[in-house]
C-alpha cells in the first residue's frame, strides 16, 4: 500500500521544461533585416505636436515662446502655414555645425544655403529667425527642416593674380601680410597664384600657422609692366620682313607681329579660368561641415584658359563652393569698373569676377589703397563666416543631374539677400 501511493506521487512530478534556443539577432535593435530594407527615417512633419523643438535666442537675449500646443511663437504670430507645418531642427548654439553633417549622412536629398542678409548701408542684420525666411526651388516653396545662425569654420582657397601692372601688384604684395589678421586658428587656407598658367603655392594648411605666413611672402611678384608700343623703325617688333611679313622666328606665330605698315601688339595672358578651377578641385575634396570659400585678389580680366567660364561656373555649383574677390586695378575704378563688365567681341574679358560671385552666392569689394584691400579681408572674411544657415529636403529626384534654381526671401523691408542662385545635385558627400 505505502509502495503504491509513492509509485502514484513519483508520476505526478511534471517534465524540467525543454530548452529552446534564442533566434540570431533578436537582442539587437533598429538593425537592417534581410528583405525588409532600412527602418524608415523620422519625419519632422509627423512629429508630435507636444514636442518641444530646440530654441535659439535672438538677438538681444530675447527667446521665442511656446504656445500652448507646443508650436513657437512670437509677438507676430507663429510663423507656421499649410508649407512649413512644424518648426525646423534649431540646434543649440555651438552644435549647429554638427546636426547639419549628421543630416546630410541621413537625408541624401538635403539641400544647405548659407544666406547673408544686409540693411540698406551694407550692415549685416542679425537677429532673425526661420520664421522670416522663404526658400523656394524651381518655384516651388520648401519647408525648412535646419536653421542655424552658428559660424562655420572656413576652408578658403586664395588666387593671387600674378599679371597685374607693377604699380598694382605692389599694392597687393603689401597688403598679403593682412590675410592671417582676418582667420581664426579653427580655419585652414590654401594658396594659388596665376600669370601664364596657374599653379599651387601650398595646400591647405592651418590660418595661422607659420607656414601660410612663408608662402604668402613668396607669392610676391613683380607684375607685368606696361610700355608705350613701338610699331615703326629700328625699334619696332619686326624689323626684319620677308615678302611683307614677319620673318623673325622669336616672334609670336600666326602674324600676329603685322607687316611692314602696321604691328598687332600679341594679347595679354590672363589664365583666371584656369586659376579657379585649380582651387575649386583642391576645395572641392575639404569635408562636410566647412564653408567652402575661394577668395581671388585680381583685376577680373580674362584671357588664354583652357576652361570655359560657364564650365568652372557648373563645377563650383556642383562642389558647394561661393566665390569672393577684392577687385583691383583698372576694375576698381568708379565708372571704368563698371563699364569693365561688359564683354566687347574680338576683346578680352575686363572683369568676369562678377559672373563667378553671382552665379555662387559669394560677393566683391572693389579697392584700390593698401588700406581698403587690407579692410576687404577682414569684411569678406566676417560676411562668409556669419550667414544663416538653411537646409531643406528637396522635392526633386535624389540624383538628376539637371539645375536646380533657389530663391530665398526675407519678410523684412529694405533688405538685400544674398544666397546661390541655384545648384547642381550631386551624391558625393554622402555616404
Amino acid at each position: 500500500m505505502a509502495a503504491g501511493a509513492a509509485r502514484a506521487q513519483q508520476t505526478s512530478v511534471p517534465d524540467a521544461p525543454t530548452p529552446t534556443v534564442a533566434a540570431p539577432l533578436s537582442d539587437v535593435k533598429s538593425q537592417i533585416a534581410p528583405g525588409s530594407g532600412m527602418p524608415a527615417l523620422p519625419n519632422p512633419d509627423d512629429a508630435p505636436t507636444t514636442a518641444k523643438p530646440a530654441q535659439q535666442p535672438a538677438a538681444g537675449g530675447a527667446t521665442p515662446a511656446a504656445t500652448g500646443s507646443g508650436q513657437l511663437s512670437s509677438s507676430g504670430g507663429n510663423g507656421l502655414d499649410s508649407v512649413q507645418k512644424a518648426p525646423p531642427e534649431m540646434p543649440p548654439p555651438g552644435q549647429g555645425n554638427q546636426a547639419v553633417v549628421t543630416t546630410l549622412r541621413a537625408y541624401t536629398n538635403f539641400v544647405i544655403v548659407p544666406v547673408t542678409v544686409k540693411d540698406n548701408k551694407g550692415n549685416l542684420v542679425a537677429g532673425l529667425t526661420f520664421r522670416d525666411f522663404e526658400v523656394f526651388e524651381n518655384g516651388q516653396r520648401q519647408a525648412l527642416r535646419l536653421f542655424t545662425v552658428d559660424p562655420a569654420p572656413l576652408s578658403i582657397a586664395f588666387v593671387i593674380d600674378q599679371s597685374l601692372t607693377e604699380d598694382v601688384m605692389k599694392k597687393v604684395n603689401d597688403s598679403l601680410g593682412a590675410i592671417q589678421g582676418a582667420l581664426t586658428p579653427y580655419d585652414e587656407v590654401a594658396v594659388f597664384t596665376y600669370n601664364n598658367g596657374a599653379q599651387e603655392a601650398t595646400g591647405f594648411t592651418g590660418a595661422q600657422s607659420h607656414r601660410l605666413e612663408a608662402v604668402l611672402a613668396l607669392t610676391k611678384a613683380t607684375g607685368r609692366q606696361e610700355g608705350v608700343p613701338v610699331n615703326s623703325g629700328p625699334l619696332a617688333g619686326c624689323s626684319i620682313t620677308s615678302n611683307g611679313n614677319c620673318s623673325d622666328p622669336n616672334l609670336q606665330q600666326g602674324r600676329s607681329a603685322g607687316g611692314t605698315q602696321f604691328m598687332m601688339l600679341p594679347k595679354e595672358i590672363h589664365t583666371l579660368n584656369d586659376a579657379i578651377l585649380l582651387a575649386a578641385e583642391s576645395l572641392s575634396r575639404r569635408p562636410p561641415g566647412r564653408r567652402r570659400i575661394l577668395y581671388v585678389v585680381s583685376d577680373g580680366k580674362e584671357y588664354g584658359s583652357k576652361a570655359t567660364t560657364k564650365e568652372v561656373i557648373k563645377y563650383l555649383q556642383t562642389n558647394q563652393i561661393a566665390v569672393y574677390a577684392t577687385l583691383v586695378g583698372d576694375s576698381a575704378r568708379w565708372g571704368e569698373g563698371y563699364l569693365s563688365r561688359f564683354h566687347l567681341p574680338f576683346q578680352m574679358t575686363d572683369n568676369i569676377l562678377l559672373k563667378y560671385s553671382q552665379a555662387t552666392g559669394g560677393s566683391l569689394d572693389s579697392e584700390r589703397s593698401v588700406n581698403g584691400i587690407e579692410k576687404s579681408y577682414m569684411h569678406i572674411a566676417e560676411e562668409a563666416r556669419t550667414q544663416y544657415t538653411l537646409g531643406y529636403l528637396s522635392h526633386e529626384p535624389i540624383i538628376d543631374g539637371k539645375y536646380r534654381s533657389i530663391e530665398v526671401r526675407v519678410d523684412k523691408p529694405n533688405v538685400e539677400v544674398t544666397a546661390k542662385p541655384g545648384y547642381y545635385p550631386t551624391a558625393q558627400y554622402f555616404h
